[in-house]
């Protein structure tokens, strides 16, 4: 079996490590380390006793604990940077206090560098302000924590040039753990998905909705048109598909007599892969009972504008150059309008030939397994999606786009259905849902022959659902809102791999040396 072959840094770690387990220092203690403050609140603190003139009392004892970050020798005096959680804080170390008569084994590990960058300590000591006018803790105690063995990516400066900064798009995905470490603002971008995520929770809960979970693995993949990921279960010796959406599910709870429900959680698409899609997302599904997609147009409106002032302090965000205003209200525009202001065709009453014949005058690539919602549905996305840069609800749509949903009220052959597009891309899916059980079945029927035609993100008839209807589903409003897409537009983030911890890439080959026959692996 090969190992990958150690650098020479990599060898003075480790030989370090020995060093200090020679010195009877156990560079991964178990023990508890009592941690008592954070870099951030430690130079508020200050800062407020001086305003307050109160920097004559009794200096703050602290005790803290980080990753070292950079390390000056001065003589008889060290300067650390220690990072921790929440931010960055200068250690003074002198050898007075670290001396080698009371304490020889730390005096070694810190004077005869056996500390590494990178490596975790604790420090005990008190909070005071450099000559130079920099807030510190001055050390007069230090335990190792944690050994680091591979030397971290950290930027070095020379005449204003940046040195091996780790800025390789591909290395920061695979490695996020690093790339948290040494790139500023990489957590920040994480900590405002939290509260994006922790606000949408409380407004939907406040609203009296119930949180629920629903099937990852199912027998059928409804809820959507996309190419599901299939699955093998041994046990029942059956295929399974990773879920698309949660929707049929969520609607058997309405049925079942939930006021609203709603699911955080992976949908999987095994589908194309670019700066706005990933195989495995994050959507937020959300039904509630006795409510139409013109309310839910107004809730949703009212929900964003909450999530961005939480986010930004603000309801703005600002993203490749656009600022994005989520204040309410937004511009509400039919789908067929919408393509007529953008293209010049009206598509009301036509039908699939004619449709089929203006996206040929349009030069669009076309093919015959697209039936006529597909049809519509490229034309839209090719000429009016991306033109839409402010929050806009495109409503509407023909029914055979829609198969989920209620027949407009006063509209024939459309639906009461709109997808809020933001900065050039749709954001969120909503419907008065379709509540009958007749109905429902013609559509997946239709579905049935667009498969047969060879679309292969037709919907598949789930006959259980047709099922739950025949029991009766109340009117419904439910919808569906990207929360990496939404992500991406309150952090100003335009590649949506910057909004996952762990993006998904493609398998990456490694060269291993072996041991013993000397032969590359790979």
């Amino acid at each position: 079996m090969g190992a990958t072959e150690l650098s020479e840094q990599e060898i003075v770690r480790r030989q370090n490590l020995q060093a200090m387990r020679d010195l009877g220092i156990d560079p991964y203690p178990a023990a508890e380390y009592p941690t008592n403050a954070f870099s951030t609140e430690i130079v508020k603190d200050f800062e407020d006793n001086e305003a307050n003139g109160n920097e004559n009392q009794e200096p703050r004892k602290v005790c803290i604990a980080g990753r070292m970050m950079s390390r000056r020798i001065m003589g008889k005096a060290s300067f650390i940077e220690l990072k921790d959680s929440k931010g960055r804080i200068q250690v003074y170390i002198t050898r007075d206090d670290i001396c080698p008569e009371e304490n020889k084994d730390m005096y070694n590990v810190v004077f005869k560098k056996l500390l590494d960058l990178g490596d975790f300590i604790g420090i005990k000591g008190f909070v005071f302000r450099t000559q130079t006018g920099q807030i510190s803790v001055h050390a007069q105690e230090i335990t190792v924590l944690a050994k680091s063995l591979k030397p971290l990516p950290i930027v070095k400066y020379k005449d204003g040039v940046a040195y091996d900064a780790f800025e390789d798009p591909e290395l920061r995905y695979r490695q996020r753990y690093v790339d948290l470490v040494v790139n500023e603002g990489v957590k920040d971008t994480f900590l405002k998905r939290s509260k994006a995520i922790s606000t949408l929770r409380k407004v939907l809960d406040e609203a009296g909705y119930t949180e629920v979970e629903t099937p990852v693995l199912q027998s059928i993949a409804g809820g959507a048109s996309a190419r599901p990921f299939i699955t093998h279960h041994n046990s029942l010796d059956i295929d399974l598909y990773m879920r698309i959406a949660t929707e049929l599910y969520l609607k058997r709870l309405i049925v079942g007599g939930f006021e609203g429900v709603y699911e955080i959680g992976k949908n999987f698409r095994n589908e194309g892969m670019d700066k706005n899609h990933n195989p495995e997302f994050t959507c937020m599904e959300l039904y509630v009972q006795y409510k139409d997609y013109n309310w839910m147009m107004s809730f949703t409106e009212k929900l964003l504008e909450t999530i961005c002032t939480a986010v930004n302090g603000k309801p703005e965000a600002e993203i490749g150059g656009n600022v994005i205003s989520f204040k309410a209200p937004y511009r509400r525009l039919p789908i067929l309008d919408a393509i007529k202001e953008k293209t010049g065709y009206d598509l009301n009453g036509k039908n699939e030939d004619e449709i089929r014949a203006i996206c040929k005058e349009l030069h669009m690539e076309i093919d015959e397994t697209m039936g006529k919602g597909k049809l519509i549905d490229e034309i839209f996305g090719e000429f009016c999606e991306g033109t839409y840069i402010q929050p806009t609800f495109i409503t509407d749509y023909p029914v055979e786009m829609s198969p989920l949903t209620k027949m407009h009220r006063d509209k024939a052959g459309l639906t009461e259905r709109f997808e809020l597009m933001v900065n050039g891309k749709e954001l969120a899916n909503a419907y008065s849902e379709l509540n009958d059980p007749i109905d429902q079945e013609e559509r997946f029927k239709e579905q049935m022959r667009l498969a047969d035609k060879g679309d292969d993100e037709a919907m598949i008839i789930d006959q259980d659902f047709l099922r739950a209807l025949q029991y009766g589903m109340p009117p419904t409003s439910g919808i569906g809102i990207g929360i990496d897409r939404l992500v991406m537009l309150l952090t100003g983030q335009t590649q949506i791999q910057e909004v996952l911890f762990f993006p998904q890439m493609k398998p990456k080959k490694v060269t291993v040396v072996d041991n013993e026959e000397n032969n590359e692996d790979k």
